[in-house]
């Protein structure tokens, strides 16, 4: 009979098992920007010189062949604050989908109480004290959520999504500490450059100050040259202070990348003179290798596919909760521990079922699906805007290549200029007024150009930045 029971109990287990589980699966939409053909086409950027379709390095930084830069990022991947916080994040999802996967296994609880007293004798009529006596009650309870419409499996999926968003908002964090360390490290080197341009035009300004000083005194010239020339000095001059501050600015900026206080930031590490460029052609790849590579994309999917997740969570509320229990043990009289007749066991499904809360549960599936519409737009968001600065700085850096090719143009003929003023002042057939001129201008020229250099390095991190490489494992 015992075993008849049993088998009972284990047919019923099996047959909930079998039912079906509610809410919907997770697909992407099909309405989804995403899915567009047009989404995963080759760039329009693309067709420009300075790219190629080959498939972006997981390393990009690597492209510029510089080791401080190396060093300077993997120090930071060891020890940005930012990425310790996103790890933590992805810690605490993996946690938290530990906990919903426990809710699949059966529950064990062991109890044991022991216990003295003494019975009153009124109630069976004894004019004697009852004598004392040492009882026990000790048990083995085995429960089992049978998950009949599948709101523990609903659980489990929802936690798992969230624990692979959080892994993307980590890759996703690594992005940006990689590009943000490039840049600052970009930024150090273009002011070391910049500088030494800007003191050589304030140097040309002084002797052209000195000058007119010169020509003022001998009766050859007005106060107002002389202010003018002032002035322009003093303009040269402003330009300085700003540079300087870059230049130290981005060493404070390497310093938090790389989890150092100022004080510890090695100020001489940096030796560059000019900001790290490649000049050869750029790989971007196409769509269809962005919206698989970019962190943010997958971070907007399995956030989406975990809102669809707990629409089924929300639904299974309309549904009975059923589990299995069994116990087994003994309560008796210490003295006959063990004895036959204490034994005792049960086995049955215990039901709860809330039959008047099914206007608060569908509440709930509206909030949920109202969440996956939401959660839906701001991945078709997320994927315009990725598409969107991938295309913008291909466009700007395309541009800031032709105007530093023309810059480097004018510089080269401002260069030209000055060395045949320099000569003709030589053989007495130009004054030093016309050469001094001539090295203005090509301080001015070759002050453009270094800052055009300065933007091509930025343009072409937050390229990479846009293209979403550098969270792939080593």
């Amino acid at each position: 009979m015992n075993s008849l029971k049993i088998l009972s109990g284990v047919t019923l287990a099996a047959a909930l098992a079998a039912c079906s589980t509610v809410g919907p699966n997770y697909k992407v939409p099909e309405q989804a920007v995403v899915k567009r053909p047009e989404a995963a086409a080759p760039f329009l950027g693309a067709e420009e010189a300075a790219y190629k379709s080959a498939p972006l390095p997981a390393h990009w930084w690597r492209l510029y062949d510089d080791p401080v830069l190396d060093k300077l990022i993997q120090q930071a991947f060891a020890a940005n604050t930012d990425l310790r916080v996103a790890a933590a994040n992805l810690a605490r999802t993996r946690a938290v989908l530990d906990q919903a996967e426990e809710e699949r296994k059966p529950e064990v609880s062991v109890s044991a109480a022991p216990g003295v007293g003494r019975s009153s004798g009124v109630p069976i009529g004894s004019p004697k004290a009852l004598p004392d006596k040492f009882n026990y009650d000790v048990g083995v309870r085995v429960s089992y959520q049978t998950d009949m419409f599948g709101k523990i499996a609903r659980a489990v999926e929802a936690a798992n999504a969230d624990t692979q968003a959080a892994q993307a908002g980590l890759d996703l964090v690594r992005v940006t500490v990689a590009a943000d360390t490039a840049r600052a490290y970009a930024d150090a080197c273009s002011a070391v450059r910049q500088i030494a341009v800007a003191q050589q035009a304030v140097a040309l300004q002084q002797k052209f100050v000195a000058l007119t000083d010169e020509r003022i005194r001998a009766g050859r010239g007005t106060s107002i040259d002389g202010a003018r020339a002032r002035s322009q000095l003093a303009q040269m001059q402003a330009a300085l202070p700003p540079l300087q501050a870059q230049h130290r600015t981005a060493h404070y900026r390497l310093a938090a990348l790389t989890g150092l206080t100022p004080k510890e930031m090695n100020m001489n590490l940096l030796q560059c003179q000019a900001a790290p460029r490649i000049t050869q052609q750029i790989p971007v790849g196409d769509g269809a290798a962005l919206l698989r590579r970019r962190p943010d994309i997958r971070q907007a999917e399995r956030t989406l596919a975990g809102a669809t997740a707990r629409i089924g969570v929300a639904t299974a509320d309309l549904y009975p909760s059923i589990s299995l229990g069994a116990s087994v043990g003994s309560t008796g009289l210490l003295d006959h521990f063990g004895a036959a007749n204490a034994s005792r066991w049960s086995l049955g499904p215990l039901i709860s079922w809330t039959l008047p809360d099914t206007g608060s549960a569908r509440s709930r599936i509206a909030q949920a699906e109202a969440g996956t519409d939401g959660a839906l737009a701001r991945f078709d968001g997320t994927v315009l805007n990725a598409l969107k600065e991938v295309e913008t700085a291909m466009t700007v850096y395309a541009r800031e290549l032709d105007r530093n090719a023309a810059l480097k143009t004018a510089r080269d003929e401002s260069a030209l200029a000055s060395e045949q003023s320099h000569r003709l002042y030589q053989y007495g057939r130009t004054d030093f007024l016309s050469v001094l001129d001539a090295d203005r201008t090509l301080a001015a020229t070759d002050a453009a150009w270094a800052a055009s250099d300065a933007a091509l390095s930025t343009d072409q991190i937050a390229l990479f930045l846009a293209l979403g490489g550098g969270w792939e494992p080593q």
